[in-house]
């Protein structure tokens, strides 16, 4: 009796399997103790729930991977394989936003396209300006950010639009291009520079203005991965792997903010301000 044939969905198994198997053996190829590897996707998968409900979530990654990977890594390798690793929580918490908060897309595009538009300029200025000038005014902004929201315990709960028609928009505009400059320069913070503008300028709530934040972020980590794999510096088997464990990370930072609304998202915004201030400050007494 002929055997049965093999379905479409064994076949599928079957190439899902066989790409795990290849990207297993990359990652073991790589320099990195077991403990080291776990570590890295431990980091990653806290950093796509912090990403998610407020941004943030470099200051997790990033110094992981400086840490975890050999000390002779090119720096930009560093940079392309976090954005890999980013992109996918940012493309879930972004598609979980977008589907339950329904954001006015009218307000999402200009904020997209000048954050775009932004980011590629904040890299072009990287390669001529020196970044030690700029952690410490990104530490006194965020010392700024901070008491502004502490001292305003109703600030983003509820939201009541500032603006509106073109006001509105050029604000929106305004807003990506600054923090998008911002993330091509430099990068810490930007999920949180994009909510308390949105929240702050234009009267959002928290929850509207991380949903807005996720689908910039995700605009301008998509510009910077190309730009890296452009020049081959991205360590694509363990930027995939790390994806994977923020991707999960992601998708459930996203559902408990929607889950528990503003107030969740503003406490999570102080404490990750609080952690940048510490991290900011203590590169800036590095830097003395």
């Amino acid at each position: 009796m002929a055997g049965r044939p093999s379905t479409g969905r064994n076949s599928s198994e079957d190439a899902w399997a066989a790409a795990a198997a290849e990207l297993l053996t990359r990652v073991s190829s790589l320099d990195l103790s077991a403990l080291t590897l776990a570590l890295l996707v431990l980091a990653a998968f806290a950093a796509g729930w912090v990403d998610a409900v407020v941004g943030g979530g470099g200051l997790l990654q990033l110094p992981a991977l400086l840490i975890g990977l050999p000390p002779d890594t090119p720096p930009a390798s560093v940079l392309g394989t976090n954005k890999v690793s980013s992109i996918f929580g940012t493309a879930t918490s972004s598609v979980t936003y977008a589907r339950k908060i329904r954001p006015d897309w009218r307000t999402v595009l200009p904020l997209v396209v000048a954050a775009a538009i932004g980011s590629a300029c904040g890299a072009e200025l990287a390669k001529y300006l020196p970044r030690t000038y700029f952690t410490p005014i990104v530490l006194i902004a965020l010392i700024g950010v901070g008491l502004y929201t502490w001292r305003r315990p109703q600030l983003g709960l509820t939201s009541h639009r500032r603006h509106t028609g073109r006001a509105h928009y050029g604000w929106t505009a305004a807003i990506g291009l600054g923090v998008g400059v911002y993330d091509g320069f430099l990068g810490p913070g930007t999920g949180s520079f994009f909510v308390i503008l949105l929240v702050g300028v234009l009267g959002y709530g928290f929850l509207e203005a991380s949903a807005k934040a996720k689908i910039a972020n995700l605009a301008t980590n998509l510009a910077a991965i190309i730009v890296f794999a452009l020049h081959g510096s991205v360590l694509w088997a363990l930027g995939l792997t790390m994806g994977a464990a923020n991707l999960l990370g992601g998708l459930l930072g996203a559902r408990m903010a929607l889950k528990h609304g503003n107030a969740f998202v503003r406490k999570v915004f102080l404490l990750v301000v609080a952690a940048l201030i510490l991290k900011l400050g203590y590169d800036t007494i590095q830097q003395l």
